[in-house]
């Protein structure tokens, strides 16, 4: 079976006929958005003031490109309220029905679905190079993977995840630059996901701003070298607690790898997975949970199986339930992903990120009554009574 497809032609011209812009309350033949409460206070709020000083640069008005371009992704190749709200990132913010923006690298987009048949359309916002911005959205995508091809194939082997596949269609793994996913993961320690998002704002707002698209700010991600400037007392008095000295050393410790850090980071793609766990858990704050975390996430890792409470309740139910009751533990947590590659492949961490999904609170409205008897992710709490929620990075 051939998963990979060749990267489809997009239309370089911004000129041609644009589809009108979605209405107010889109159809129902779209997958319903998130509403729960969390989300909305992540969106509604505008971060605080940074206590660092951002870097310097001329807040120009964003260029608008006029149109919006369809990327040739139905939305069963890519749900957008499946794949951005789910813990993958915590930088991409919902500007709209069905509409999130982000910035990768120098470039500020934003995608949607369209309102009539569901297909994804984006809309450059703000560049240096518009066909630079197309490939680096492409490439953020993982458009080299069929969605459509390896659930047919985790689906053939798994009754139950051919029904939630049915519901939950084009929930994708993103492809991360891994210097960004490792520091919001760093953040996403032990943390809830309004707090993580308000860290991850701040570390953002250290970048060249961009623009605003419908009240959020955006930042292209700092440098490490920006990183660099931040101390670990200016990052605790900004809220991060104990966080702020894993970033600091992280940092630090990415700043002495040959060749730099960025080059290290997107070096271990090339190597095998126990390498680059390996490798990553060598840096100040990063466990092997984090490490799969960020394997997967930007480093190819597509097998990387991020194991936490949730994760386990998962596996003891569906995949190894003579291990119920049992206290997890590091030896338990490769037994659990080993499992899961056992069962889905060299694809396992993207059908798990499917399996996670599906137990999430929010998707009570898009899952059928059948699958009332789920036993939902229950938020964890923190000392200070936050709740912890999201996929993985629970250190």
């Amino acid at each position: 079976m051939k998963r990979p497809r060749p990267r489809p032609k997009i239309p370089l011209s911004t000129t041609a006929k644009s589809p009108p812009p979605p209405p107010p309350t889109p159809p129902q033949t779209l997958l319903k958005p998130h509403n729960s409460k969390t989300t909305i206070q992540i969106c509604s709020k505008k971060p605080k003031k940074p206590i660092l000083k951002a870097a310097t640069t001329t807040r120009k008005t964003a260029t608008h490109i006029a149109n919006w371009v369809p990327l040739d992704l139905i939305q069963s190749e890519l749900s957008l309220p499946l794949t951005f709200p789910t813990g993958q990132t915590f930088r991409w913010k919902q500007t709209g029905a069905f509409q999130y923006t982000g910035t990768l690298g120098p470039h500020l987009i934003s995608l949607k679905h369209h309102h009539e048949n569901g297909d994804v359309y984006y809309h450059i916002h703000r560049t240096p190079s518009e066909s630079a911005a197309k490939l680096a959205l492409l490439d953020f995508l993982n458009i080299d993977i069929s969605l459509t091809d390896i659930w047919a194939e985790f689906s053939a082997s798994d009754s139950r995840f051919a029904e939630l596949a049915l519901h939950l269609k084009g929930a994708r793994v993103l492809r991360q630059d891994p210097l960004e996913c490792m520091i919001q993961f760093l953040c996403s320690s032990n943390n809830n996901i309004a707090r993580i998002t308000k860290m991850v704002d701040f570390i953002s707002s250290l970048g060249e701003y961009l623009g605003n698209v419908e009240g959020f700010e955006f930042h292209e991600f700092p440098s490490l070298e920006r990183l660099a400037m931040a101390t670990e007392q200016e990052l605790r008095e900004a809220g991060f607690g104990y966080r702020a000295k894993y970033i600091t050393g992280t940092v630090d410790a990415l700043q002495l790898k040959p060749g730099g850090g960025a080059e290290w980071l997107a070096s271990l793609r090339k190597l095998d997975l126990q390498v680059v766990i390996d490798a990553l858990c060598t840096l100040p704050g990063v466990g092997p949970k984090v490490a799969a975390c960020i394997a997967l996430f930007s480093l190819d890792q597509h097998h990387a199986i991020p194991v936490d409470t949730h994760v386990w309740q998962i596996a003891i139910r569906y995949l190894l339930p003579e291990l119920a009751g049992a206290r997890l533990t590091p030896k338990l947590c490769s037994q659990v992903a080993d499992a899961f590659v056992r069962k889905y492949g060299k694809y396992a961490g993207w059908a798990q990120t499917l399996l996670f999904i599906a137990e999430l609170p929010a998707q009570k409205t898009i899952l059928p009554s059948q699958f009332g008897n789920i036993r939902e992710i229950k938020p964890a709490i923190e000392k200070d009574g936050e709740a912890d929620i999201g996929n993985c990075g629970y250190k």
